[in-house]
């Protein structure tokens, strides 16, 4: 699911992807919780983005929130779900492409085992 440059709102395409994964997890969410890892590209927030983001982990993690927003508001039970922000900390293409910094700029969804005891 992939954003703007130095912005949290879901792309249109990234709202079609979740609707397509919706039903999955639905039906795996009574032996499952969701992870959300919101992530960013390497580049600095925006001189008039730092009222709304302070940092790359601010940025991801408000990635991470917008999902579980879209997901409770379809039905997700919020227990179920939890978001996190790893910044630009963890890419998983090359920063110093513009399609590099696309992939970087997404979120990850995980499903983890209710099994294991927090």
């Amino acid at each position: 699911i992939l954003f703007e440059s130095g912005e949290h709102l879901l792309k249109p395409e990234g709202e079609a992807l979740l609707k397509k994964v919706y039903p999955i997890l639905q039906d795996n969410i009574s032996q499952n919780d969701i992870f959300i890892a919101g992530h960013t590209d390497n580049v600095p927030i925006r001189p008039d983005a730092r009222d709304r983001y302070e940092s790359n982990w601010t940025l991801s993690t408000y990635r991470a929130i917008e999902v579980v927003k879209y997901l409770t508001g379809q039905g997700i039970p919020p227990q179920s779900v939890t978001a996190a922000g790893y910044g630009e900390y963890k890419p998983v293409a090359d920063n110093a492409t513009d399609v590099g910094k696309a992939k970087n700029r997404r979120v990850e969804l995980f499903l983890i085992p209710k099994i294991i005891k927090r």
